[in-house]
């Protein structure tokens, strides 16, 4: 290596007129300026679609963030929703299901606590949008949300006809992506991941880029 980079007089002149010559080239030259243009159009055009698939799941993370948050509120502070029996209540629901259910024993563990049921659903929904959109144990946070999805899937819409008319199943589906990749970019597992980095001395730079890299 330290040969290759020494002239023939044994000095290393051959790679700062390298360098020198390089940095002219493109500053002043014409190669230089069609050599730069062409980076800035191939490189940046990959740059950018680089950096649109590293945030390809975000407009994801956020809509089910959102939603689940929303449908477990929504469920929590609805009186009639949350009660045993009556019209539109979880305990009619899963009595008006029990025989189409593709499980169910499911349904009928539901009926033994409707109450309980009902709030476990909304409390799951809630913890998983909210662990969803901050990226909080972002990948249990996503498995929770498929299980509440299919949970409903198998028993409340599986009757439904066509299949794709029933919204439990695409949510089921929507969940997959976030609980293979997790959240790892804007978010608080992410901004746990670097602190760890730096409390190891992962993440400083001595000088050499050496710090961009994992240990």
């Amino acid at each position: 290596m330290a040969h290759s980079m020494r002239g023939e007089n044994g000095g290393n002149t051959s790679l700062g007129e390298s360098r020198a010559g390089g940095w002219f080239g493109r500053l002043s030259g014409s190669g230089g300026r069609a050599a730069g243009a062409g980076h800035l159009a191939g490189g940046g055009a990959q740059g950018l679609q680089a950096q649109l698939g590293q945030y390809a799941l975000l407009p994801l993370r956020i809509f089910l963030g959102i939603t689940f948050i929303y449908a477990g509120i929504d469920k929590l502070t609805d009186s009639a929703f949350m009660s045993a029996s009556g019209p539109d209540s979880i305990g009619e629901t899963m009595r008006s299901v029990q025989q189409t259910a593709a499980i169910p024993p499911m349904v009928d563990m539901a009926l033994e606590a409707p109450l309980f049921f009902g709030y476990a659903i909304g409390i799951g929904e809630v913890a998983a949008g909210i662990g969803t959109l901050f990226g909080i144990l972002a990948r249990v946070a996503a498995l929770g949300g498929m299980c509440v999805s299919l949970s409903l899937w198998l028993t409340v819409t599986w009757a439904t006809e066509p299949y794709y008319y029933g919204n439990d199943l695409a949510y089921a589906m929507a969940w997959l992506p976030l609980v293979l990749a997790g959240a790892p970019y804007l978010s608080v597992d992410a901004l746990l991941r670097d602190r760890r980095k730096w409390s190891r001395g992962d993440g400083g730079d001595n000088g050499d880029g050496a710090g961009d890299r994992d240990g």
